[in-house]
């Protein structure tokens, strides 16, 4: 017998193309266009897994979920949306949909998740509650509603994540929402820069120190380990840390118990473990700098921040949003026209979403007009060449230097952030300017064919995409 589908979905194009494809592999699809008669048919018939949009045309057809509980307990509700935010995911997770799809999405991905559902049947029950004040992170993009699939993962579990990303990408706004939205959320957050702290008081900060451990220790001090006991500990720069303190925290993730500097007892500790780094920890591991033993213990769950360059259709999002909270701190309410977007998604934005966002304000401040316009970006944001360039300072200086600016890399990182920002690009270039053919792209870098091949599995790299472009 085909296993039976139920289509909640109001956009008829969306209903054939689904129908379609899922009667290709063998499923017998209902559709269906409002709540109403959704209820209706759950009421009547038994369905195997069920689709639904969330607007519909008569309510919310996520926030009605627990109707569908009563209805159909045990059928697993995959949901498909337009309002790709990460409220949204959320909320899918809090109501235990088996999938969230942000619209659009790749119909062979959805159709193999209708097949997982049927497998796994029978799935959980209940509906939370919504969880509602979604945090600024903000993207329409496929990046990230990756990363929005991805939180939604985590919330209720302890798993370490491991959050990587450029400078200003937003991974600290990642580890508040895995803590915030997540099972934890009634206990503390607390965050940790490693590269903020001087080495030889690393370990004090995170395990904390008794009175008389070293000179200056007049009296007992709480790490951040205990602070966060019950809670979250984000753990920002991760490559940062020295050796010796990667060694302690390695024994303290595998055991859950810390001592304190100049301490004998153990104290045990119930944290969940966020981690971040704009480092690339690959050629770190390969030098003795970080610890693999490590790496394997926080990259449980790995998530990607994608530079706002690889995400240029949320800047317009971005901007409407970082104009409406300047507005919030007392900045005069602006607008921005599509020109002005326009222009500000055509720059590079080495700094990533920060930079966007002190970039707004200052628009903000200093625009004439009501309307921010194409002109007054190009007036208050001038490029490099429009801002005078030091005589003889080449492009490629400036670019250098433009990075540096917007990405800030700790004392001491320059150099290895600096090569893990250009290298990527300088690959990407080397195979599009050789239509994808790795040998040539090889022979053009003078490098080993085998040494750009495992680069660029490690950079995430697709030669082949390059090679439709020609």
């Amino acid at each position: 017998m085909a296993h039976r589908v139920l289509l909640v979905e109001d956009d008829r194009s969306i209903v054939t193309v689904i129908t379609e494809a899922l009667r290709e592999d063998g499923f017998e699809v209902t559709a269906c266009d409002s709540i109403a008669r959704r209820d209706a048919l759950l009421a009547d018939h038994e369905f195997h897994v069920m689709l639904t949009d969330v607007m519909l045309v008569d309510g919310d057809g996520l926030a009605s979920i627990g109707a569908v509980r009563q209805l159909a307990p045990d059928m697993p509700v995959i949901v498909l949306s337009a309002q790709n935010t990460l409220d949204t995911a959320v909320r899918a997770s809090d109501s235990e949909a088996f999938e969230y799809f942000p619209k659009p999405f790749d119909l062979d991905e959805l159709t193999q998740a209708v097949g997982q559902a049927v497998a796994n049947r029978p799935a959980a029950a209940s509906a939370g509650e919504s969880e509602e004040g979604a945090l600024p992170l903000i993207g329409r993009s496929p990046a990230m509603q990756g990363v929005f699939r991805m939180i939604t993962r985590v919330l209720r579990n302890d798993l370490t994540v491991l959050i990587t990303g450029e400078s200003g990408t937003g991974k600290e706004l990642v580890a508040e929402a895995i803590h915030e939205l997540g099972a934890r959320k009634t206990g503390p957050f607390v965050a940790v820069n490693m590269a903020a702290i001087p080495h030889d008081l690393l370990e004090s900060e995170l395990f904390g120190h008794e009175r008389g451990a070293f000179t200056g220790a007049v009296a007992q001090q709480i790490g951040k380990f205990e602070q966060a006991n019950g809670g979250t500990l984000f753990l920002d720069e991760i490559g940062d840390m020295p050796a010796e303190a990667q060694t302690r925290l390695l024994r303290a993730l595998q055991s859950g118990r810390i001592r304190r500097v100049g301490g004998r007892q153990e104290i045990g500790v119930d944290v969940r473990i966020v981690a971040a780094t704009n480092r690339d920890l690959g050629p770190m591991i390969a030098d003795g700098r970080f610890r693999e033993d490590l790496y394997y213990r926080l990259n449980v769950v790995p998530i990607h921040l994608p530079p706002l360059r690889e995400r240029r259709e949320d800047i317009g999002a971005l901007v409407r949003h970082f104009l409406g909270q300047a507005a919030s701190e007392g900045l005069p309410g602006r607008q921005a026209s599509e020109e002005a977007i326009s222009a500000l998604a055509a720059r590079r934005w080495p700094g990533n979403v920060r930079e966007l966002r002190n970039a707004v304000f200052r628009l903000a401040l200093l625009a004439r007009d009501e309307v921010i316009d194409r002109e007054t970006v190009e007036d208050v944001l001038p490029l490099p060449a429009k801002a005078g360039e030091e005589p003889g300072k080449s492009g490629f200086d400036a670019a250098i230097e433009e990075w540096i600016d917007g990405a800030r890399p700790a004392d001491g990182a320059v150099y290895h952030a600096a090569l893990a920002a250009f290298e990527k690009p300088l690959f990407e270039l080397a195979l599009d300017r050789t239509g994808g053919n790795q040998l040539r792209a090889a022979r053009m870098l003078g490098i080993n064919r085998n040494t750009l091949r495992k680069r660029l599995s490690e950079l995430d790299i697709a030669p082949e995409s390059f090679a439709r472009r020609r």
